[in-house]
């Protein structure tokens, strides 16, 4: 198999910069924000927020299966892309420039927008990417490009509250304020570029009721439920410390100076581990180093409940290790994923990436939803309030909410990948049965 032009993963993988820019801070700057400064409570951002991602339940199979059905004269993945940048654009600013008396319907509103818009442009940017090789490591580089483009975008919009000098007691307006032109201008660069340079000519052959047909695949065994289903558990452990980070460095370690570059921190480990990962995968197999990955995060978060201010270098190294362990869980679990298209098509006789990475798109934002809609509830619940100088409260709540569940559900997602059956030797066995039934024309 070639390996993809270096030109052609850059302008495709500089998609993810924008879009990772602009998640990173709807996921842990925005909530945060809502509630120091809109006079929102815990609960409202919460569900707002919860809500707002359950409908891309029904937009993500519904954008895949239509970007499946696209024409490919019109681009059957960068019209979509193209598409969504006005609507990323404009809910970007309304979301991130809020009023002081912004309402739980305002919120309501721009997420929804930019969630919708969100999915117009991520499944098919994922599914686009798996087609440009059907190679078992070379999907990994792509996946890989891809990853390391958007932690850069990620990197970029949380360096700024840090040269701002904003920390999780500041009210982050004036940062949410430039991570907006960030966004937005890099977007319009992003998907000028990829939409002239990379190809997307791909052949989809999809069954009628294509959404029916891969539901089907979640109630019996397969690959497919096996890996959405590890996918979807090791999601929400990594969501529900990264929605409370800001208030776990405030509150319990009683340092919000040194929130900005904590987060610099975790995500430069992130970025620097991906290569890392892809030479252990190449040589162990990726789903085998993905549970690696994910017995090691479980291990340094064993002790985050019990920290405490005086222990605030401990924290540091447990961030360290930890943001090393999320680079192998950017790459490898999407690279898994796309094997499972040459699967599906020896299995089922169909090539349907869209809706396929649709069902993905799903999980990871509906893992975020409730990971917002579990926490900030349950820490009101308890008395928590956000709004309190550190010190003021007890933190045993929050400290065991950071760092409990995130153990309970990766272990769950280990246990679920035991046995995964697509190896790089079954991978190629399949490629090679598909060879043969086009060769003789069977279906």
């Amino acid at each position: 198999m070639q390996a993809v032009k270096t030109s052609l993963l850059g302008a495709y993988g500089s998609l993810a910069f924008p879009l990772a820019a602009a998640f990173i801070a709807l996921q842990v700057i925005v909530p945060t924000f809502y509630a120091q400064s809109t006079g929102l409570s815990l609960s409202q951002i919460g569900l707002v927020l919860l809500f707002a991602r359950l409908w891309d339940m029904f937009t993500d199979p519904l954008i895949g299966y239509l970007s499946d059905r696209t024409p490919a004269a019109l681009g059957k993945r960068k019209s979509w892309i193209i598409c969504s940048t006005p609507l990323i654009a404009v809910a970007t600013w309304m979301l991130f420039n809020p009023g002081e008396s912004a309402t739980p319907g305002y919120l309501m509103l721009w997420t929804f927008v930019i969630y919708v818009a969100g999915t117009m442009a991520i499944v098919p940017m994922n599914a686009w990417g798996a087609e440009l090789t059907d190679d078992y490591h070379e999907r990994s580089r792509v996946t890989g490009v891809r990853a390391a483009f958007g932690l850069v975008g990620t990197l970029a919009a949380l360096t700024i509250p840090a040269v701002l000098g904003q920390s999780a007691s500041s009210d982050f307006g004036a940062s949410l304020t430039l991570i907006s032109y960030l966004v937005i201008v890099t977007l319009v660069i992003t998907v000028a570029v990829s939409s002239i340079v990379v190809p997307d000519n791909s052949v989809v052959n999809s069954p009628a009721n294509s959404i029916r047909e891969i539901l089907s695949l979640l109630k019996t065994p397969t690959p497919v439920r096996q890996l959405l289903g590890s996918f979807l558990l090791n999601n929400i452990g990594n969501a529900i410390p990264a929605t409370l980070f800001l208030l776990y460095v405030t509150h319990v370690m009683e340092k919000p100076e040194f929130a900005g570059p904590l987060l610099f921190l975790y995500f430069v480990c992130a970025t620097v581990s991906v290569p890392g990962w892809l030479a252990l995968a190449k040589r162990f197999g990726k789903h085998q180093i993905w549970s690696v990955a994910m017995i090691m995060a479980c291990v340094f978060f064993l002790s985050t409940p019990f920290l405490r201010p005086d222990y605030f270098w401990v924290f540091v190294v447990i961030v360290a290790i930890t943001g090393f362990t999320s680079g192998a869980d950017l790459v490898l679990p999407g690279a898994i994923k796309g094997d499972l298209i040459e699967w599906d098509a020896l299995t089922n006789g169909y090539r349907r990436p869209g809706i396929f990475f649709a069902l993905w798109g799903t999980l990871t934002k509906l893992s975020f939803a409730l990971a917002i809609g579990i926490a900030f509830p349950l820490l009101e619940l308890t008395g928590f309030d956000a709004t309190k100088e550190a010190g003021a409260q007890s933190p045993l709540s929050l400290a065991l909410l950071y760092g409990l569940p995130c153990i309970g559900f990766k272990i769950g997602a280990i246990i679920g990948m035991r046995n995964y059956p697509i190896t790089e030797t079954e991978h190629a066995r399949i490629r090679d049965a598909l060879r043969a039934n086009e060769a003789t024309g069977t279906p």
